[in-house]
């Protein structure tokens, strides 16, 4: 009886090792295809989030301080033509 619980056992114990293995080998390919897509991503010049939101708002201000020079010029010639 004892040889039938060695046996499984042994079995239990190879399978245990086998799905170490197996998640170790996903953690391994995972990293690999992590590591070569951030490579291929910096390659191509490709900008951060955080970079494009934060030219987006130096955009966003310098069309408001446009508009809010036109408005000045607008009324000094308003104010020059009278």
């Amino acid at each position: 009886m004892q040889s039938k619980n060695k046996i499984f056992d042994d079995l239990s114990q190879l399978m245990t090792n086998a799905m170490g293995v197996a998640q170790g080998a996903k953690d391994e390919a995972n990293n690999a295809m992590k590591s070569m897509l951030d490579r291929w991503l910096a390659e191509r010049d490709f900008v951060t989030r955080e970079e494009f939101d934060a030219v987006r708002a130096m955009a966003q201000k310098a069309r408001e301080e446009n508009e809010a020079l036109k408005a000045r010029i607008v009324a000094l010639e308003t104010k020059t033509s009278n």
